[in-house]
C-alpha cells in the first residue's frame, strides 16, 4: 500500500463525500483527488522524481495532506517543517535534506525568505496572495498543471516522507519512513480507533508532527473527513467538539488541560457526536484525565510512540481506561500494551531483556519502524541495533505486559550513587492539589554529584511554599528521591509535541561545566 491508495479508493467509491473542512471551505474526495493529480503533475514538470526531497512549511490547511498525497503519487519525499522553529533552524533542515522545492504559507513565506539566499533550493512556492520576489504562487503553479491521473510506479518500500525529530537536544535528525511502514501503522491502529466513512476527525495538533500526520492518514484510509484547525485555540476546539459533529480527535495533555480550565462553559456543553479522544506525548495528571472523562463523556485512548516509528507503538485502550477507573488506578500512568504486530522489551545497557518491574531502556520491533536517519549511518545503526528501535526512554513492563515510562534514559539523575528517574518524582508532585504542572531535573552538587530539583507551576489562585511541597512528597518517595530545592515558574517550556524542554531548564544550573552528568 502507498499513502495515496486510500484517497484514490474513496474518491472512486464516494466522490462527493467530505475529504476536508477548513474554515468555511469544504473539499470533497473527488476534488481532493483532482488537486492531488495536478500537484503531482506539476512536481513532475519541475523535473522532480522518486527520492527527491520537497519541503512544506505551513500551519494546518487542506494543502498539507494534498501535498503529502501528491508526493506519494509521483515519488518525491515531503519534508514537513516545524513552523515554530527559527529561520536558521529551517535552513539547517533544508540543507540537510537537500530540498529541491519549498512550499510555504502565509506569514511563514516572509519568515523563511530571510534565509532563502543561502539555500540551494531551486523552486519556491507561496500559499500567499502577494509573495516576495523569487516566489511563485502555489495556486497558479498547480492550476497550470494537467489533471490527468498520475501513474508512476511507486513501490511501497519507497520513502513516504522525511520527518525531523523535535531536537530537544542537539541537531534534529531526519527520520525516513517508507510507505509500507506508515500504512502498516495505519492498519495497526484500525483495531482501536473506531472510524467510519464520513466521520469527522478534528486535526488541531500540527500536521508536521507524527501524531497528527498518522491521524490524517488514518482518517483518509477510513473515508473520513479532516476537520482542520490552523491553530490551537481552546474555546474554538471546545466549540468544534460540541457543534461540528466531530467524532474523534488527537490532543496532547496540555491541550486537554487548557480546554478544561480556559473555557468557562466546557462542562455545560454537549458532546453528542464525540466518541474518542486520543492523547499522548507527555504525562497527564490523573485528576485532569478523570475530569476530562467526566466532561466529554467519550472513550479515551493513550498512545506512545515516536517519529522514528511512524507514530504509535503502544495504546492504552478505552477498556484499559475503564479498568483503571474501576479498580486499577495505576494503569492511568501506563501507556498501554503493544499494538498489533509490535514487540516491546525493556533492556539493560547490553541490550539484554530485563525481568518485569525492572527499569531499563524501552526497545521496539515492528513493521512501522523507520528505514533510518537521513545521511547518518552511525546514528541509524545505533538506533536500530539488532533490528530493534532504541527509544531512549526508560521504563518498566508489568506482568500483564503494560508499559510504564519512567523517563528519558538521558534524564536519569544520579545522586550519591542512587538512580532517580524524574518521572517518578513528577508523578507525586502532580498529586499535590496546588500544582498544575511540574518538571524534575538534576542539578550539580559538589558532594552528591547531582541533587533533585523540582520546577513547579502552581494552579491559578493557589499558593504553596517549598517546605510544604517537600513534606507532601515525604513518605511517598525514598529520601534520596525527594526534591532538595524547588523553583516556581509561570509555565514550563515545551516543544510542539508538548514535551518539556528539560535541556532548557537545566542550562542555567550546568552552565560553564564541561560535564553535564555526575
Amino acid at each position: 500500500m502507498r499513502l495515496h491508495d486510500y484517497l484514490d479508493f474513496h474518491a472512486r467509491e464516494a466522490p462527493d463525500a467530505e475529504f476536508a473542512v477548513f474554515e468555511k471551505r469544504v473539499v470533497t474526495h473527488a476534488e481532493a483527488k483532482q488537486r492531488v493529480d495536478q500537484i503531482a503533475n506539476a512536481l513532475l514538470a519541475e523535473g522532480l522524481g522518486v527520492g527527491d526531497r520537497v519541503a512544506i512549511l505551513a500551519k494546518n490547511c487542506p494543502e498539507y495532506p494534498l501535498f503529502y498525497y501528491a508526493c506519494s503519487k509521483m515519488g518525491a519525499v515531503p519534508v514537513p517543517l516545524n513552523y515554530r522553529l527559527a529561520p536558521p533552524e529551517w535552513a539547517y533542515i533544508l540543507r540537510d535534506a537537500q530540498a529541491q522545492l519549498v512550499v510555504a504559507r502565509g506569514d511563514l513565506v516572509r519568515a523563511v525568505d530571510t534565509v532563502r539566499a543561502e539555500l540551494p533550493t531551486r523552486r519556491w512556492l507561496a500559499l500567499a496572495a502577494d509573495p516576495p520576489a523569487g516566489w511563485d504562487r502555489f495556486e497558479a503553479w498547480a492550476d497550470a498543471a494537467s489533471t490527468a491521473p498520475v501513474t508512476c510506479e511507486i513501490d511501497d518500500l519507497a520513502d513516504a516522507y522525511q520527518m525531523y525529530t523535535s531536537g530537544t537536544t542537539g541537531r534534529p535528525k531526519g527520520a525516513v519512513l517508507s510507505h509500507r511502514a506508515v500504512t502498516s501503522n495505519v492498519s495497526q491502529l484500525q483495531v482501536d480507533f473506531r472510524l467510519y466513512p464520513g466521520d469527522r476527525y478534528l486535526i488541531v495538533a500540527p500536521v508536521y508532527h507524527a501524531a497528527a500526520a498518522i491521524a490524517t492518514f488514518l482518517t483518509t484510509a477510513h473515508g473520513g473527513s479532516l476537520y482542520l484547525q490552523e491553530d490551537f485555540v481552546p474555546a474554538e476546539v471546545v466549540r468544534a467538539l460540541s457543534e461540528e459533529k466531530i467524532a474523534l480527535t488527537t490532543l496532547v495533555p496540555a491541550m486537554i488541560q487548557a480546554c478544561l480550565v480556559m473555557v468557562p462553559d466546557v462542562a455545560e456543553r454537549k458532546y453528542t457526536d464525540l466518541r474518542q479522544i486520543a492523547y499522548g506525548a507527555a504525562p497527564i495528571a490523573e485528576g485532569t484525565l478523570r475530569r476530562a472523562l467526566e466532561i466529554f463523556g467519550c472513550d479515551f485512548v493513550q498512545g506512545y510512540g515516536m517519529t522514528e516509528t511512524s507514530a504509535v507503538l503502544t495504546l492504552l485502550s478505552p477498556a484499559d481506561h475503564e479498568r483503571a477507573l474501576k479498580d486499577r488506578p495505576e494503569l492511568l500512568r501506563s501507556c498501554g500494551r503493544p499494538i498489533l504486530g509490535t514487540e516491546i522489551r525493556v533492556v539493560d545497557a547490553h541490550d539484554q531483556p530485563l525481568p518485569s518491574g525492572e527499569i531499563g531502556e524501552i526497545v521496539a520491533r515492528g513493521p512501522q519502524l523507520m528505514r533510518g536517519y537521513w545521511n547518518m549511518e552511525e546514528a541509524t545503526q545505533a538506533a536500530l541495533a539488532g533490528g530493534w528501535m532504541h527509544t531512549g526512554d526508560a521504563g518498566t513492563i508489568d506482568v500483564e505486559g503494560y508499559l510504564f515510562i519512567e523517563d528519558r534514559v538521558k534524564d536519569m539523575i544520579v545522586s550519591g550513587g542512587e538512580n532517580v528517574y524524574p518521572r517518578e518524582v513528577e508523578n507525586v508532585l502532580f498529586e499535590h492539589p496546588a500544582i498544575a504542572d511540574a518538571a524534575v531535573i538534576g542539578v550539580p552538587h559538589d558532594v552528591w554529584g547531582e541533587t533533585v530539583k523540582a520546577i513547579v507551576v502552581l494552579r491559578e489562585g493557589q499558593t504553596a511554599d517549598p517546605e510544604a511541597i517537600v513534606s507532601f512528597c515525604r513518605g511517598k518517595l525514598a529520601g534520596y528521591k525527594l526534591p532538595k530545592s524547588i523553583d516556581f515558574m509561570p509555565a514550563l517550556p515545551r516543544n510542539a509535541s508538548g514535551k518539556v524542554l528539560k535541556t532548557e531548564l537545566r542550562e542555567p544550573y550546568w552552565k560553564g561545566r564541561q560535564r553535564r552528568v555526575s
